[in-house]
């Protein structure tokens, strides 16, 4: 029997550490490998142009690399459901692969594949490779309930059989005898569209500061673990005004969009650890952002509404303000607070900000200063963030917003000395908000203390050039911790809660 195959890509966007792919090889006469593009979607979701760019060049990445091996990338448009019943009849197909998808709504739409390719006699091959653990498996452990601490999660994972070793990556000897017949319109029928395509304004896009695809992915891989010194101490680095710039060592949205295989960078990370310390056993802190991800998709796996504070039994119920005004001005960069709106600024032109930063933003708008739902945060680092995740996205603003997972309500940040603390020359604030270039360091942060003289000099005028701040800080945040600890409180009437100052103490997802 002839054994036509179709590898279906949707995040694991590489060659290397691709088990799905590698094990839909053996035995295929054909392997087509597609990545199914919904043009309506693209007009339609809550996705800026920096991650349909980053997407679109990760699609590129994979076909320049595919050809390298004398096969293609079919980019298919269309919705999954009305797209496979279709391909199985014209390409003859008899089996079908494709990396676990652990997120709900994802499991949902794998679920109507898997029918539509048993109606067709199709075999389904699914491997693990976008999270280090068997999800599923942590869970069971946990008596069937997801971990709701990290430190309980780190219990779990000291259970589990170890990580296993990537799979190789695949080259033209291991795919040789089933690459797929290539026409010559294939550009033309399947080729990666442009952004115009997809119907976005291109007029005026500054260069990526984070190019898409597995071939970069690597290159950064390479350069992060030569951070020798960082990684023969495992500390975390100190902060500082530099650590607030993209960085040619950064790896998050090349492990959301899976072009680098956290698998990879678990063993390298090992390797490396062995070579600085010669013995011993790695700490988990080594592991920290991979374990974050890994606890936040644990957490959202079995959970549909972990997105939302209705009906997700994780998130505690606020009582939140609906202020569209002061979100937008948040979302902006319009808040009258240079330090929160230089990092909003940076993340819509970039597509990136700093751990600390995004601490520093999520706090502002929700229980630090504006008392606005996460809900509302979430949907627009949805729309900015390259590396923006369902489940690691709603995860970190639950937990900045003291919604869920760590409690610590009475530590917020300032909007002033948390940027002061970090950039005392405030070259930050410059770089992204360059109307206030002009001010001194003394008043970057807080330019509405300075001297009438000073912000003419700076030729910046608070409130008229730039706008005063929307809020009283250090009223507002008193008023919010005041609130969260009357939540708190009630809460602890029902739960048995005990809330004291050391609560949990846990590390950041970095």
């Amino acid at each position: 029997m002839v054994v036509n195959t179709i590898h279906w890509f949707r995040k694991g966007l590489r060659l290397h550490d691709n088990p799905a792919l590698r094990d839909s090889i053996n035995g295929s006469d054909s392997l087509r490998c597609i990545y199914i593009l919904d043009p309506w979607f693209a007009g339609s979701s809550n996705v800026g142009i920096n991650r349909w760019r980053f997407l679109l060049q990760c699609l590129e990445d994979l076909d320049a690399s595919l050809r390298k091996i004398n096969s293609r990338l079919f980019v298919i448009r269309g919705q999954p459901t009305d797209v496979f019943p279709r391909l199985f009849k014209e390409w003859e197909i008899t089996r079908l692969s494709y990396e676990h998808d652990s997120e709900p709504f994802g499991k949902e739409r794998d679920a109507a594949i898997q029918k539509l390719a048993c109606e067709a006699g199709v075999e389904v091959m699914v491997r693990i490779s976008h999270t280090l653990y068997n999800l599923d498996r942590i869970i069971e452990i946990n008596g069937g309930q997801p971990p709701l601490t990290y430190k309980r999660f780190q219990g779990l994972i000291n259970r589990m059989d170890a990580v296993d070793s990537p799979a190789e990556t695949i080259t033209y000897d291991v795919i040789k005898n089933c690459t797929p017949p290539i026409r010559d319109d294939h550009d033309d029928k399947f080729g990666v569209p442009s952004l115009e395509e997809l119907g976005f304004e291109t007029e005026g896009l500054s260069m990526a500061v984070w190019p898409g695809g597995e071939t970069e992915a690597l290159m950064r891989l390479e350069r992060h673990l030569e951070r020798k010194a960082w990684v023969a101490n495992f500390e975390r680095p100190r902060m500082n005004a530099n650590s607030l710039l993209a960085s040619p060592t950064g790896l998050s949205p090349y492990l959301r969009f899976g072009c680098l295989s956290c698998r990879l960078f678990y063993f390298k990370l090992t390797d490396l650890y062995k070579k600085v310390k010669k013995n011993g056993t790695p700490p988990l802190s080594l592991y920290g952002q991979l374990l974050w991800r890994e606890f936040f998709y644990t957490t959202a796996t079995n959970n549909p509404c972990y997105d939302k504070m209705e009906g997700n039994p994780v998130c505690v119920q606020i009582p939140w303000d609906r202020n569209p005004e002061a979100l937008a001005k948040w979302a902006e960069g319009r808040t009258g607070f240079p330090w929160i709106d230089a990092v909003m600024t940076q993340l819509r032109q970039e597509g990136w900000i700093h751990h600390l930063a995004r601490h520093a933003v999520a706090c502002f708008l929700t229980r630090g200063d504006l008392w606005i739902s996460w809900e509302e945060g979430m949907k627009v680092f949805e729309e900015l963030l390259l590396d923006a995740d369902w489940s690691v996205n709603a995860g970190s603003w639950m937990w900045l917003s003291c919604s869920s997972f760590f409690q610590q309500f009475f530590h917020c940040y300032c909007p002033v000395g948390f940027g002061r603390r970090t950039d005392p020359n405030g070259d930050y604030v410059r770089r992204y908000l360059p109307i206030l270039r002009g001010f001194p360091a003394k008043y970057i942060y807080d330019p509405w203390n300075a001297p009438e003289e000073v912000q003419k000099a700076a030729k910046c005028v608070i409130g008229v050039h730039y706008p005063r701040p929307m809020v009283n800080h250090a009223e507002a945040s008193r008023i919010n911790i005041e609130r969260m600890k009357q939540i708190y409180q009630q809460l602890s009437c029902y739960r048995g809660l005990v809330l004291t100052h050391d609560y949990i103490k846990c590390k950041r997802y970095q």
